[in-house]
Parts: structure tokens; C-alpha cells; sequence
């Protein structure tokens, strides 16, 4: 037991490293002004789990831990679709789910983008043709944005909502 103790208050404790900060700023700082650039404001995300294993929720969550913390940039997650510019979807589409994406999805005011994050939201990946499942959010929304992964990184997440407002900012 005094072994263990010990161990523990000498050694240093066993975490991974912290993003880049300057790289994530610098994301988020292109992010913002691209939301400007389209919206006239700054972006504000809803997101939607269609029936995932909560990997890909994780790491939309950490996008709001102090690593990354997207609020000092403007960026927010929002709890009503009527306040959402982006639909964030995660997870194969349920079948039970896919009335509940449909109604939030109209409830979303325009302009508005559907994202489909993960390989599972993509084409229902390791769920895709279980009975239980539609598919990707493609058979039931409109996607814009895909960003793969399992789960994908929140650099690969604020890299394809850059992506995104480019888009939006090249069709309008």
C-alpha cells in the first residue's frame, strides 16, 4: 500500500497531450470569420444523435472542454433547432429517430446546413443493415458536410465547418 502511495505522489500523472492551442485558435478564429463572412453573426450548432455509440458525441464534447473551449470564439452549441444554423448529426439513422431528425430539421430556419460527423452518419457504418437502422443521414436529410471518422478529432470537426462556411460563402 505505501508502494502505491508513493508511486502516486511522485510519478507523474499518465495523460495525453493537449491539442496545439495556437492551431486551435487559429482554426476557430478562420471558423468565426467565415460565419460572419455568411452569416453576419457568429455560428450556432445544434447537434442531433441519431442512434450513435456516443464516440463521436465525446469528442463534439470536448470541443467545449478548456483545451478547446469554442465559446470564447463565438461558436455555440444550441439546445433548440430554432436557434441552430447547423444541424450536427452523429449515428446511423434510427428508425425510430427518423421522424425526430425530420421535424428537427424543419424546425431549423434557413439558411441552414445538415452535417453528417462519422463514419455511422455517413452510411450507417458497423450498424449499417441491421434491422434497426435506416442508414446514413443521406436517406433522410439533405447532407452538406461530411466529416469521417470514428470518431473523428475536434480539429477534424472545426476544420469541416471551415469547410462548410466556404461553401456557404462560395454559393452565396
Amino acid at each position: 500500500m505505501r508502494r502505491l502511495l508513493f508511486d502516486g505522489l511522485t510519478k507523474p500523472p499518465l495523460t495525453e497531450a493537449g491539442p496545439d492551442g495556437a492551431e486551435i485558435a487559429a482554426l476557430a478564429a478562420t471558423l468565426d470569420a467565415g460565419a460572419r463572412a455568411v452569416l453576419g453573426r457568429s455560428l450556432s450548432i445544434r447537434q442531433v444523435d441519431a442512434g450513435s455509440c456516443n464516440g463521436c458525441e465525446l469528442e463534439i464534447n470536448a470541443l467545449g472542454n478548456a483545451f478547446y473551449d469554442l465559446e470564447r470564439f463565438g461558436l455555440r452549441f444550441v439546445a433548440s433547432p430554432r436557434h441552430a444554423d447547423v444541424l450536427l448529426v452523429t449515428g446511423p439513422v434510427t428508425k425510430n429517430m427518423a421522424e425526430a431528425l425530420k421535424r428537427t430539421y424543419d424546425a431549423t430556419p434557413g439558411p441552414k446546413w445538415v452535417v453528417a460527423a462519422g463514419i455511422c452518419a455517413v452510411d450507417g457504418g458497423l450498424f449499417a443493415g441491421s434491422y434497426a437502422c435506416l442508414s446514413g443521414v443521406g436517406a433522410v436529410l439533405p447532407v452538406d458536410l461530411v466529416i469521417p471518422g470514428c470518431p473523428p478529432t475536434p480539429t477534424a470537426l472545426l476544420t469541416g465547418m471551415i469547410a462548410l462556411m466556404a461553401k456557404g460563402a462560395a454559393k452565396g
